[in-house]
C-alpha cells in the first residue's frame, strides 16, 4: 500500500477516526486503525468495539492495500512534517512515513487480527440539522453520569415525543429533556453519551443522518460516519419526576445568576450547597464553609410565591444554568425539598430538573 496527501488532509482524516480508539486496550490490535486504499480513495476506520470512526480522503494512490497502523503514533508523526505532500507507504511489516526530509518508521499490526466491523445500518434514518444536534447534545451531556458502574445512567435516551425527537439523560441528581422540534423521528433507544460526545468533532456537518436501531445508532455525514453499541437496559420513567405544576416561580436573568453562582463556587466545595433565598426583591445567594468562610450577594429577579429557602450542589446548579440558551432564566420549585425545574423564559424546548440539598 502506497499513497501521497497533503499533510492536514491525512492528518484530519487520521485524527477523527482515531478518535473511537480506546486509551488502554486488552486487544493490541484495537491500539491501531485500518487503512485501506482502493481507488482513489482511502478509508480509515478506528474502534473499541463499542464506538467505531470512519473516514474517507481522496488520495494520489501509488499501490492499493489494507494495513493498520498505530493511531496515534502515526497521526502525530504526520502532523509533526513539514506542510505539504506527506507519502504513506505499508511494506515488508512496516509503516513508513515521509514528507519535507524526515522519515518515520512503525512496525504495522496484522491486519487479519483486526475485527470485522459492518457498515453503518442508516435504515429509517433522519436528517438533522448538525450544530443545533451539537448544541442538543451538550445540553442533555451534562445530566449524564460518568459511572461505569450504573451503565443505563452513562446514555442519552432517544424517543419521540409528540412527533418529535426527545433526548433525555439522567445521573439520578439531576435530569435533563431536550426536544427537537424540527426532527419527526420514531426511534427509541439508549445512546453512550461518550459517543455522542465525539460526534461534532469526528463527523460533524451542516447536516448529519441519525438511525436508531435494535442494537447500534449510527450517524453520518459527508465527512464520514460514527456507530455506537447501544446500552442495554430500561431507562428510568422520568415522567414522573417532573411536577405538573409549580406554586413558586424566579426569573431571573441568566447570566447574572451564572456570574453569582461562580463567585459563590470559590467557597463552594461540591459537598457545600448553595443556598438561594427566594423573595419579592429577588434572589439572595449564600455559601458558608466553616473552614474559610463564606460569600452573600443579591440577584435582581422577579419571584412569584410564598418566600423560601432551598439549597443546590453548586456544580449542578451551574450546570444547568449554563447549558440554557436565553438572555432570562425560570426556575419553578414546588418546596425546599422538592426538585426544581430550569428553563429558559420563552422556550419549551429545554428542561433541567435537579434535587435540592437538605439543609
Amino acid at each position: 500500500m502506497r499513497i501521497r496527501a497533503e499533510r492536514d488532509d491525512l492528518v484530519d482524516v487520521l485524527s477523527r477516526a482515531g478518535r473511537a480508539v480506546g486509551v488502554r486496550s486488552p486487544m493490541p490490535i484495537l491500539q491501531g486503525v485500518l487503512v485501506s486504499v482502493e481507488g482513489r480513495s482511502m478509508k480509515v476506520t478506528g474502534t473499541d468495539l463499542d464506538v467505531t470512526v470512519r473516514t474517507e480522503l481522496e488520495v494520489e494512490v501509488m499501490e492499493q492495500g489494507r494495513t493498520v497502523m498505530p493511531a496515534r503514533l502515526a497521526t502525530e508523526a504526520v502532523r509533526k512534517l513539514p506542510a505539504g505532500a506527506v507519502v504513506l507507504q505499508a511494506e515488508a511489516g512496516e509503516i513508513e512515513i515521509t514528507g519535507g526530509g524526515p522519515r518515520f518508521r512503525f512496525r504495522e499490526f496484522n491486519v487479519e487480527d483486526y475485527p470485522k466491523i459492518g457498515e453503518p445500518d442508516l435504515t429509517g434514518a433522519v436528517t438533522v440539522e448538525g450544530s443545533e444536534f451539537a448544541a442538543a447534545i451538550g445540553q442533555v451531556s451534562v445530566a449524564a453520569s460518568t459511572d461505569d458502574a450504573r451503565p443505563i445512567l452513562t446514555g442519552v435516551y432517544f424517543e419521540n415525543e409528540a412527533g418529535k425527537l426527545r433526548m433525555v439523560t439522567t445521573d439520578s441528581y439531576r435530569l435533563a429533556v431536550r426536544d427537537l422540534p424540527s426532527v419527526d423521528a420514531h426511534m427509541v433507544g439508549l445512546v453512550p453519551v461518550r459517543a455522542l460526545k465525539e460526534l461534532a468533532r469526528s463527523i460533524g456537518a451542516s447536516t448529519v443522518r441519525v438511525a436508531v436501531g435494535d442494537r447500534e445508532a449510527a450517524f453520518a455525514s459527508e465527512r464520514g460516519s460514527l456507530t455506537a453499541r447501544l446500552i442495554e437496559g430500561s431507562f428510568p420513567n422520568y415522567r414522573q419526576l417532573i411536577p405538573e405544576s409549580y406554586p413558586n416561580r424566579v426569573v431571573v436573568g441568566r447570566d447574572a445568576l451564572l456570574e453569582a453562582i461562580d463567585r459563590a463556587s470559590l467557597v463552594a466545595e461540591d459537598h457545600i450547597p448553595i443556598r438561594m433565598t427566594l423573595q419579592k426583591s429577588g434572589i439572595e445567594l449564600s455559601v458558608t464553609r466553616q473552614d474559610v468562610g463564606g460569600e452573600t450577594e443579591h440577584v435582581e429577579a422577579e419571584y412569584s410565591g410564598e418566600e423560601m429557602t432551598i439549597a443546590f450542589n453548586s456544580r449542578y446548579l451551574n450546570d444547568g444554568v449554563g447549558a440554557i440558551d436565553a438572555e432570562s432564566v425560570i426556575l419553578d420549585v414546588m418546596d425546599p425539598l422538592k426538585p426544581g425545574v430550569l428553563r429558559g423564559e420563552g422556550s419549551d424546548d429545554y428542561l433541567y430538573l435537579l434535587m435540592p440539598v437538605r439543609l
